[in-house]
């Protein structure tokens, strides 16, 4: 069975997203910051164009993802990508809400009411021997509050946003969660981070 991770471009002060849904320009500006071409499952809507260190990231990415997890605010603020996820996956989006009238997709989306854990545990029949994304924010923070995020993939961008959605917004934990050292790749405007839970001692 895969990992189950969340991955975000994320600000110096840990924000996926700035007041009043901001500073996506800066968050992202390293995904067209070099010359290296990683297609998308979409290319003619997004293709990354970065330095060698983050393609090889990415493409371990894509080549690796089965299926996606999000909440609600991400498929509104997406547009649910009109239809169709960048990695090509299946989509189980947590809503209490149906899909949009008329909304139609080209791949898989499955609208999951009963709540994240159970969002997680479809998406991973679905992927099989492959990992699930969660969507940053409220929903990733849902999955790391009951054990089931093995993984933080944080993209570090060098700005202050002052405020916004924080990463893992609503984390309300009992007791701190343990992270191995991370795994660190220099790109062309971003560090990526890799971050992955500390073993469990059973009992």
């Amino acid at each position: 069975m895969g990992k189950v991770f969340t991955q975000a471009s994320v600000s110096l002060d840990g924000y996926i997203s700035g007041p009043g849904q901001s500073g996506f320009d800066k968050l992202f500006a390293w995904c067209t910051a070099g010359s290296v071409a990683t297609p998308t499952a979409d290319p003619d809507r997004l293709t990354y164009r970065t330095s060698e260190a983050t393609a090889r990231y990415l493409r371990r990415l894509q080549e690796t993802l089965g299926a996606c997890v999000i909440g609600r605010n991400l498929f509104d603020l997406t547009a649910g990508w009109n239809g169709r996820h960048p990695g090509g996956v299946p989509v189980f989006v947590v809503s209490h809400r149906p899909p949009p009238s008329g909304w139609t997709a080209t791949t898989p989306f499955t609208f999951v009411s009963d709540g994240v854990e159970n969002a997680i545990a479809r998406a991973r029949e679905v992927a099989g021997h492959r990992d699930v994304g969660v969507g940053p924010g409220g929903t990733a923070a849902d999955a790391l509050k009951v054990g089931l995020l093995d993984e933080l993939r944080l993209d570090v961008v060098p700005v202050v946003l002052g405020g916004g959605t924080p990463v893992l917004a609503g984390l309300n934990a009992t007791a701190p969660i343990g992270f191995e050292q991370a795994e660190i790749i220099e790109g062309i405007g971003v560090t990526h981070m890799i971050y992955r839970r500390t073993p469990r001692t059973p009992g």
